[in-house]
């Protein structure tokens, strides 16, 4: 899933904040599930509902995106979002 969200944001295909409210969604929630792991709060807390905030938006946003405006056209078709996907680079 975070591939799907680094793809979608450097390419261009839906707007760039709704990628990146996933990737620091994805974070999040890492985060969240770690202190989890280590009893720093219970599996079912207020933290962890924030943390898991961003990636609802994400989805849900993505979702509604998608069905009403559908992917941006001229980002499929430029030069830059193929370069973009033939170009390997790290994703931290």
């Amino acid at each position: 899933d975070v591939y799907k969200r680094q793809i979608l944001y450097r390419t261009r295909l839906v707007p760039r904040a709704l990628p990146t409210l996933g990737l620091v969604g994805a974070v999040m929630l890492v985060t969240s599930n770690v202190g989890s792991l280590f009893g720093l709060w219970d599996q079912v807390s207020v933290v962890t509902a924030i943390a898991t905030l961003p990636i609802a938006v994400w989805e849900f946003g993505l979702g509604v995106w998608l069905v009403a405006k559908g992917f941006n056209t001229p980002a499929l078709t430029s030069a830059a979002a193929l370069t973009a996907l033939e170009e390997p680079q790290p994703i931290v």
